[in-house]
């Protein structure tokens, strides 16, 4: 699902393209020092993506000892972190590589997601909030507020956020789910079911939990026109 590629994603496109910008300077010290961290952190989050973090932890390691500054190592930290569920050294070590570069919506979007997992989440909708100042257009912060939304009772700001995503991200079963989830909590019975039902027919690996959510929505459905009868 999106947040879940979200959290274990290496941050390539945003991130890692901006490390590998060739260095300006000509002095062969600093040059070698640069590759030396890049592919250390490149490493670490090959680690990552193969769930060795203890590997992980010591390629980010070696390449802060070279580059302090290098903040893709410290946001693959944070990751790693993140999916332990150590929310707070996750949140530090984001803050570190925000701290160096404060302009990555993606960064933003990252300790939204653990502030809110923290259960910090006014924290959380003001990080989002940058995140949307620095990338109007960008998809995941607006699911992720809505997720904050949604954990705040807040389900009809909640649902036009998802409104919004779906738009950006027709095919991603999640925003469905989650939309039908939302509007189940709303009372609208047909929407959710038939945004569970396009979940489902997206979504070929977590099919279980959406058919269990169908499932539970009929049964639930047919109580209450028991119960009206």
């Amino acid at each position: 699902m999106l947040t879940d590629r979200f959290a274990r994603c290496s941050p390539n496109s945003t991130l890692l393209n901006s490390s590998l910008t060739q260095p300006t300077h000509t002095n062969n010290t600093k040059t070698q020092n640069h590759s030396f961290t890049y592919s250390h952190t490149l490493s670490g989050h090959e680690f990552v993506s193969n769930e060795d973090f203890e590997k992980a932890i010591s390629c980010f390691r070696h390449a802060l000892r070279t580059d302090e500054r290098h903040y893709n190592a410290w946001y693959g930290l944070g990751a790693i972190y993140y999916r332990q569920e150590k929310f707070e050294q996750a949140e530090y070590h984001y803050k570190r590589a925000l701290a160096i570069n404060k302009q990555s919506s993606v960064l933003h979007c990252h300790l939204g997601m653990c502030l809110q997992a923290s259960k910090k989440y006014y924290d959380a909708l003001d990080v989002l909030a940058i995140a949307f100042k620095l990338e109007p257009n960008n998809p995941q912060a607006t699911f992720q507020r809505a997720n904050v939304l949604i954990a705040l009772e807040r389900d009809d700001e909640a649902l036009l956020e998802l409104y919004h995503v779906r738009d950006h991200a027709p095919r991603e079963a999640s925003v469905h789910f989650l939309i039908g989830k939302v509007c189940k909590r709303l009372g609208m019975i047909d929407d959710a079911m038939s945004n569970f039902m396009t979940a489902l027919d997206l979504d070929h690996k977590d099919n279980n939990v959406i058919k269990n959510a169908i499932a539970n929505l009929r049964n639930e459905n047919c109580e209450n026109e028991n119960d009206d009868e």
